[in-house]
């Protein structure tokens, strides 16, 4: 079986061979925990795709939320993408520095807001240095252009869509946190958070879905296979959930490529639910 949504996926051969096409805008959507201490942006200066641009999940956020890479608003996104110089008829590559795991958040939001010309660069910046390609430094100064957003709402949940959701269970939960974080034995990265899971959600951390050898993405029967193995229905409609939701977009990409139409994603994932003191927990 092959992913039923390839185009959402694409591989370094497929970039290489389309970095001069105008209509190809490649984006590095690289973002680290804060404990890492690593600056992405700093980082795109040193060492990017020729031609791409650095989409920053921090600054293209919702500037009122004391929680972190909250959604924006229709309109900053839009003015945010434009200043990047990707219009509504490009198509979108994304890629990180890690292989995967915050590209996914920059494919999501660009779905959630309406662009569906967005795919995934499958093994990242590591994958693509490690073949020899090409890559540059330094600032890049695009051309503004023109970018329209709506959001859809069917794939994005908030906290009282999840807290709503232990009742009806209409949806299952799922977690890409690892499975420490999830039982509540491993500590949060994040100060003062509790430690566990939302009540009846499943764990999936979402370095499963991922080659260990070289973080691209598994073919489709390892990725059903996971996912049966988590518990979830499959006929049941799934909110992904995370950190801070930046991975559960790589679990949320993965369900994609299976064709899973259902599927939203909680925004503020754990940093929202674990720093609450009214929020059910599990461990």
């Amino acid at each position: 079986m092959g992913y039923v949504h390839p185009e959402s996926l694409v591989d370094t051969a497929w970039l290489a061979e389309r970095l001069d096409d105008p209509k190809i805008s490649v984006v590095d959507g690289s973002w680290h925990m804060p404990a890492m201490k690593r600056d992405p942006a700093a980082e795109f200066l040193e060492r990017h795709i020729p031609g791409a641009v650095f989409f920053d999940v921090d600054a293209i956020s919702d500037p009122d939320s004391d929680l972190p890479h909250m959604m924006p608003s229709e309109e900053l996104f839009a003015a945010k993408v434009g200043e990047l110089g990707i219009s509504s008829d490009d198509h979108v590559v994304v890629y990180d520095t890690n292989g995967l795991s915050s590209a996914a958040r920059a494919w999501w939001m660009m779905r959630a807001f309406g662009h569906d010309k967005v795919s995934v660069l499958d093994g990242g910046l590591p994958k693509w240095m490690a073949e020899g390609r090409p890559v540059e430094s330094g600032a890049v100064h695009p051309r503004p252009a023109a970018f329209r957003a709506k959001l859809n709402r069917n794939l994005l949940v908030t906290v009282d869509d999840v807290r709503a959701n232990i009742d009806s269970r209409r949806a299952d939960v799922l977690d890409a946190r690892s499975a420490g974080r999830f039982r509540g034995t491993e500590a949060e990265p994040r100060a003062g958070l509790r430690g566990g899971h939302i009540p009846g959600s499943f764990s999936l951390p979402y370095t499963e879905l991922l080659n260990p050898a070289d973080k691209t993405v598994r073919d489709a029967d390892a990725l059903d296979a996971a996912f049966d193995k988590s518990g979830i229905g499959r006929d049941r409609p799934v909110i992904t959930s995370c950190g801070s939701g930046i991975t559960a977009c790589v679990l949320a990409l993965g369900l994609h490529l299976v064709g899973r139409k259902d599927v939203a994603v909680y925004d503020g994932s754990w940093t929202e639910w674990g720093g609450r003191s009214d929020t059910p927990i599990e461990t």
